[in-house]
């Protein structure tokens, strides 16, 4: 027998599988011989913490496996070819989706494979190198793979979320994302459920070439170029048609032309600034697209854990260490934390010279000594005039114009570090106060902070909204706003600044047949989940084109 049920109780009743079976013997009467948690959450909004579970109850039965059909992905070496630029999330998904649909993947990496990626990435840390096409957001897995996992989102009216954690489980993450409210596989062990996916797509008969750097797109600008199922395309409805790519690899060029390929999935990733310019140079349609900027702010976690907690012990034996989320406007524009980190590290996340950039991760114990979150103010477009006091050429005139403002502000960054992968950094209070910090707290940042006066050098238009949110949020958390807490400099690539055009329905560009922009390098998404399921409706979007 099955019973499924909802449960409220406490952390120490719901710490473990046997802890939840004692509870419904006793409170229940139930005599389950094992249990499956379906949903998990943590209710801390009073001083008496609660854990809300759904669970299936086993009575005198044992419980499958998996709770859902595992995915069929047939052989597809023969079938027509798709070149899917880029193996983060957005990428990895349309390639598996492709071999559902009976499509062949070849995926190309500029960067590498994600055990090689992780060499480089130390190197940032320990040699202050970053290597241009191997760092925290260019290789296998994508901006995500060492930045976290996290693998919650808002965007469920896009796609099939759970579908996606599922796929994740098939390939070896714990099925515990499954029940989380927020689901996390860990920087730690997200590599080899990416090296799965590889797995799959190559045992398939697909294709995925690392340090292949696509250089240009080959359009073909005819009337005659073909559409879906060979209907011919007029010149009013598209401006061409993509037939393949030029690549740049270690042994030289590379290419695949048409006959090779029937469509190109673009998914490049936030941080593919190359690709941008590429494309604004190729006259290939873009624009603008807000973002938002700011710092990484860093607690001890043992004070987060008692902030949110309501507890001097903080987190105890049986919770977790503690998220918060926070967001208010200030002066018109939204303010909030992003990518929260609980005991977890802040990272350099830089992806080319002259640039210092954090990023934060958690490994899946989340058990390290701090937890931090980026702290960020909601740029618009239009709000480019804004910062029209900084050394960028044509600002506010072009669809790159945030991608200038992040470069800039990154480079500042740097040449406060002194030229190197050091961070700029502040206590909270100081940042607040507007005075220098005459010493800084220990912290996770492995290269190293150097005191620096973030209130007057970074933009107005983010330090005022910053400081006004941190007063705010002091007071609505007692003992948040704090000088051991530390401010780093700084976070600006929560997302794309470009949005590359492409029509609603159909997900193809709206002027270059065939070619698909897909997810968050492209605009239409925000962190993993979002990307994944943005490169499915990419897949099956070029299945209808092929039709």
């Amino acid at each position: 027998m099955v019973n499924e049920l909802n449960l409220r109780i406490l952390p120490q009743q719901a710490y473990n599988e046997q802890s939840i079976i004692a509870y419904l013997r006793q409170e229940k009467g139930i005599e389950a011989q094992a249990v499956k948690v379906l949903k998990r959450s943590i209710d801390a909004r009073q001083r008496t913490i609660y854990v809300n579970l759904t669970v299936r109850a086993y009575v005198n039965e044992e419980p499958p496996l998996l709770d859902f059909e595992p995915y069929i992905y047939n052989n597809v070496s023969e079938r027509p070819a798709v070149i899917v630029v880029g193996a983060g999330p957005g990428g990895l998904f349309a390639a598996l989706r492709l071999i559902e649909l009976g499509f062949k993947p070849i995926v190309i990496e500029r960067g590498k494979d994600v055990r090689e990626r992780k060499k480089d990435i130390a190197r940032i840390r320990t040699e202050q190198q970053v290597n241009p096409e191997s760092n925290y957001s260019f290789g296998e897995g994508g901006a995500g793979a060492y930045s976290d996992g996290k693998l919650y989102t808002r965007s469920k009216k896009r796609g099939n979320t759970d579908r996606i954690l599922q796929i994740f489980v098939q390939h070896g993450a714990s099925p515990a994302i499954l029940s989380d409210a927020h689901p996390h596989i860990g920087t730690d062990r997200l590599p080899r459920v990416i090296e799965n996916m590889r797995k799959t797509i190559l045992d398939c008969g697909g294709e995925v070439h690392f340090q292949t750097k696509m250089t240009k797109l080959i359009i073909e600008h005819s009337s005659q170029s073909s559409g879906s199922g060979g209907t011919p395309l007029t010149i009013d409805q598209y401006k061409g048609r993509v037939v393949g790519i030029e690549a740049e690899t270690p042994n030289g060029q590379w290419s695949m032309l048409n006959g090779q390929c029937s469509a190109v999935i673009l998914a490049t990733g936030h941080s593919a600034r190359d690709v941008y310019r590429y494309l604004a140079e190729a006259d290939i349609d873009i624009e603008a697209k807000g973002l938002a900027i700011g710092v990484r702010l860093e607690h001890p976690a043992e004070l987060i854990d008692q902030i949110q907690y309501h507890s001097r012990q903080g987190r105890g034996k049986w919770l977790p260490a503690a998220e918060y989320s926070l967001v208010t406007q200030v002066q018109g524009r939204g303010v909030y934390s992003f990518c929260m980190c609980p005991g977890g590290f802040v990272v350099p996340a830089a992806s080319g010279p002259e640039q210092v950039v954090v990023n934060g991760m958690s490994p899946s114990n989340r058990g390290g000594r701090w937890s931090n979150s980026g702290m960020v103010v909601e740029i618009r477009p239009e709000d480019a005039k804004q910062f029209d006091n900084l050394t960028i050429e044509q600002f506010d005139s072009s669809p790159l114009s945030l991608l200038y403002l992040q470069e800039e502000l990154e480079r500042q960054c740097w040449l406060q570090a002194n030229r190197q992968q050091t961070a700029p950094a502040q206590r909270m209070t100081d940042f607040v106060n507007g005075r220098l910090s005459a010493s800084l707290n220990a912290s996770s940042y492995a290269p190293g902070l150097i005191a620096s006066p973030l209130h007057f050098w970074l933009p107005e238009f983010i330090s005022t909204r910053l400081r006004e949110a941190f007063k705010l949020w002091g007071r609505q958390k007692h003992g948040f706003l704090t000088s051991e807490a530390t401010v780093i400099g700084v976070e600006t690539r929560t997302s794309s600044p470009v949005r590359i055009l492409r029509d609603a329905e159909s997900l193809q560009h709206i002027r270059i047949a065939g070619l698909f922009p897909c997810g968050e390098g492209a605009g239409y998404a925000g962190g993993i989940v979002s990307a994944a399921i943005d490169g499915e409706r990419c897949a099956e979007s070029v299945a209808a084109f092929l039709a």
